[in-house]
């Protein structure tokens, strides 16, 4: 489905892209776009991309709607490259021919990673700083959320580089307490849900997260994926058709746990496992390294003991 939804506008703009039933292998063949009007059924940052980045190669202007709020990560960079682009509301429009500037940036270190540690940081009781961390808006959903839920942290060093903002964040121990999660804030922190269910874990009272059907079709369902491993290490969360519900706060016990070949998920289970009494172990942990190289090593300064290929193990 994720191939469909890049190749839809594109094939409307000219592209002469064919494939196997929407899935590899595929076949693109040089043809001339043209500028196009695409209103997206579904808000992807992804798509958007795809289409403005064509757009800077066809005749006439790109249009991109969105029916709701999603990164512009994008946006930032074609615009402090000198692209002709302007956002009116939920429509991007870009029109080619301006010349792009080349840029030398300091890339902002990816929020979506960052999560990980910053749930970490909540939960344990030593502070953590975490330093060059992207601040993007459309990807700190997480951020005000745990703020909400009382959690103790400071954003200090804001900077821009190429009109993304950055910064560093100072992240400490606190006591965390339920709250709902819903509507626009669900698309500001879609990749860190895991995160989340991690940390609601030890807040008090319900955690409840709405509109959020889209975690069934991420790398493997993390709804369900989410909900039967946390299960095991003692949690109390409940599925929703489109989101769960977490009742706090749980005392955690070490157990063995699967990350489903889903790196966020096997990261929310070893950030889990911090706090679990006894030995915790995370089977098929390797697939951390498709985001976040180093992970493991970055666990080990907060207190897990021990890791090996694979797996991971963290006691308490």
């Amino acid at each position: 489905r994720p191939m469909r939804r890049v190749a839809e506008p594109l094939r409307m703009m000219g592209a002469d892209i064919t494939d196997a039933d929407g899935r590899a292998p595929l076949r693109i063949n040089p043809a001339p776009l043209k500028g196009v009007r695409y209103v997206m059924p579904v808000a992807s940052a992804q798509v958007k991309s795809a289409a403005l980045l064509a757009g800077l190669f066809a005749d006439g202007a790109t249009v991109v709607v969105e029916p709701g709020p999603a990164r512009d990560h994008t946006e930032r960079m074609l615009q402090a490259m000198g692209a002709d682009l302007s956002a009116d509301g939920g429509a991007v429009t870009l029109r080619p021919g301006a010349p792009l500037r080349p840029l030398d940036i300091d890339v902002p270190g990816d929020f979506s990673s960052a999560a990980f540690v910053i749930a970490a940081g909540a939960l344990a009781g030593a502070e953590i700083v975490i330093d060059g961390v992207n601040l993007n808006p459309t990807r700190t959903g997480l951020l005000d959320v745990l703020r909400r839920m009382g959690a103790d942290i400071a954003i200090v060093d804001y900077r821009e580089e190429a009109a993304e903002p950055m910064g560093r964040l100072r992240v400490a121990g606190s006591e965390l307490a339920g709250v709902v999660i819903e509507g626009d804030e669900v698309v500001r922190m879609i990749d860190e849900f895991p995160a989340l269910a991690a940390a609601a874990t030890q807040a008090r009272g319900r955690t409840e997260v709405r509109d959020a059907a889209e975690l069934r079709v991420k790398e493997v369902d993390r709804i369900a994926a989410l909900a039967g491993e946390l299960r095991k290490l003692g949690a109390q969360i409940e599925e929703r058709p489109d989101g769960f519900v977490i009742e706090g706060p749980c005392k955690l016990r070490g157990a063995e746990v699967d990350g489903h070949g889903d790196h966020r998920l096997a990261m929310s289970l070893a950030v889990a496992g911090l706090i679990a009494e006894g030995e915790t172990v995370v089977r098929g942990a390797g697939c951390i390294a498709d985001s976040f190289p180093g992970f493991t090593e970055t666990l080990l300064a907060l207190g897990a003991e021990a890791a090996e290929e694979d797996k991971m193990v963290n006691r308490e």
